[in-house]
């Protein structure tokens, strides 16, 4: 089965995962977030850093979501969404971040994009994930 992927629509089919491409610079991060959202059966990509998901991008992407961390030290999480974005204009960005109040002076427009605080629980990052990708959030697991 070939890598290469066919254009998507804006979301992925029902049928489909959404896939969801995870940045962040800490190790520990990215881990506890590809497990989580592996789990729940999202199709995952990680990266380290901004160019390293530009190169995921170019070579995996389209994807629904781009999950990413704000301050990083090769490229800031903002410049990484506005990037994709400009190749991909209905990717929908989860900004992960211990710098809520900073993004908050920085960002006026908030399109598609939104943000968790970190450190954060199991169910606040599938919560926020369902919220940006699907406008609800998941039901309760019975």
């Amino acid at each position: 089965m070939s890598r290469k992927h066919a254009p998507r629509a804006r979301r992925a089919s029902k049928s489909e995962s959404p896939r969801v491409l995870i940045v962040d610079d800490e190790a520990a991060v990215r881990t506890f977030v590809e497990r989580v959202l592996r789990s729940a059966g999202y199709a995952i990509a990680v990266a380290a850093g901004g160019p390293e998901a530009l190169s995921i991008a170019a070579t995996e992407g389209p994807f629904d979501l781009l999950l990413t961390d704000v301050m990083m030290p090769e490229m800031h999480g903002g410049e990484l969404a506005r990037q994709l974005r400009r190749q991909h204009a209905n990717l929908e960005v989860l900004y992960l971040t211990g710098y809520g109040d900073r993004l908050f002076k920085e960002k006026t427009m908030w399109e598609g994009e939104a943000f968790l605080d970190k450190p954060c629980t199991v169910n606040g990052l599938l919560d926020a994930v369902a919220l940006v990708l699907y406008r609800r959030a998941l039901p309760p697991a019975c």
